[in-house]
């Protein structure tokens, strides 16, 4: 079994339906990976199209085979709206080690509801337990 971090790069979302109809929607994301979740912050006024370029680190085993993305509008006064959600498959950046920037379908109630691009990166924990490359500081052992 493969442990490491899995880094998701959460850069926008577009097309998303705007569930407030007063003003543009106030939308945030909440990441899911098994048992971890994290949320971003509120791209507050963006509606449909919000930018949040924030990285998210989930440690991780290729057990967690997807990453969950729910995306709500925060309302003030009341409960916040379930915009959309999109599933992203991980066994991909299992093998690949990253995945650029893509777009994934954003869905409620099994409609299309927009998109969000998202970039995956996976580090597996050997690498980092391996210490100091032998090139450290420029030098090399003699064999």
């Amino acid at each position: 079994m493969v442990h490491g971090t899995l880094e998701v790069l959460l850069i926008g979302a577009k097309g998303l339906e705007n569930t407030d109809y007063l003003c543009n929607m106030d939308p945030y994301a909440i990441l899911k990976c098994r048992s971890q979740e994290q949320r971003s912050s509120i791209a507050s006024g963006k509606g449909s199209n919000p930018e949040w370029n924030e990285n998210f680190v989930f440690t991780v085993s290729d057990k967690a085979t997807e990453l969950l993305i729910k995306l709500l509008d925060s309302d003030t006064g009341s409960a916040d709206d379930f915009v959309g959600e999109a599933t992203i498959p991980l066994e991909a950046v299992y093998t690949e080690g990253s995945i650029p920037p893509t777009l994934y379908n954003v869905v409620k109630d099994e409609h299309y509801c927009g998109e969000i691009k998202v970039g995956l990166t996976f580090t597996p924990e050997d690498v980092r337990q391996r210490g100091l490359p032998d090139d450290f500081g420029g030098w090399k052992h003699s064999h």
